[in-house]
């Protein structure tokens, strides 16, 4: 009879153990939706909401969070955490290659390179941690296509010149 009761009390607390875990992948897989919806603050809020429990996900799942975490940040503009986000899923990804998908891979290695670059040349001082504009996200797309020569001459991202017309001679 005392075994019973035992077995049953072990029973339960696995399956309220079971069922915690499924919330925080739950919470994750909410914070990965709102991310492919662009709205990035939503997924930060959840994201954030989950970091102290980031260590019940599993492995895999904490480095979806470190992805999303980074890369929500990268987004909106708080460069110092995107890079530390965005190394350690970077870390995950090099302790376990195909962790990550690999245009995760590609966009995480992106984005790393360019806050070091940051870091390298202008130090520490150099990430800022304010918010971006959306017009501040076209401008920096619209340059980053002509640079790689994409640049088809549709209007597509605004520019400061497209606001007013050319001063007359």
């Amino acid at each position: 009879m005392v075994l019973s009761r035992w077995f049953v009390t072990i029973g339960v607390l696995a399956a309220l153990g079971t069922g915690a875990c499924t919330t925080y992948r739950d919470q994750l897989a909410r914070g990965q939706r709102a991310f492919e919806q662009n709205d990035h603050d939503r997924t930060l809020a959840i994201l954030r909401d989950l970091e102290p429990d980031m260590k019940r996900l599993t492995m895999p799942e904490q480095a979806e969070y470190a992805y999303l975490r980074g890369m929500t940040d990268y987004r909106i503009g708080y460069k110092s955490d995107a890079r530390h986000w965005l190394s350690v899923a970077r870390t995950y990804e090099e302790r376990s290659p195909g962790v990550l998908p690999v245009d995760w891979k590609t966009r995480t290695n992106e984005a790393l390179d360019e806050l070091n670059a940051v870091v390298f040349s202008e130090g520490t001082e150099g990430l800022t941690t304010s918010r971006r504009s959306e017009l501040d996200d076209a401008k920096e797309l619209a340059a980053k296509d002509a640079k790689k020569g994409r640049h088809d001459g549709s209007k597509d991202a605004p520019t400061e010149s497209s606001s007013s017309p050319a001063p007359r001679k």
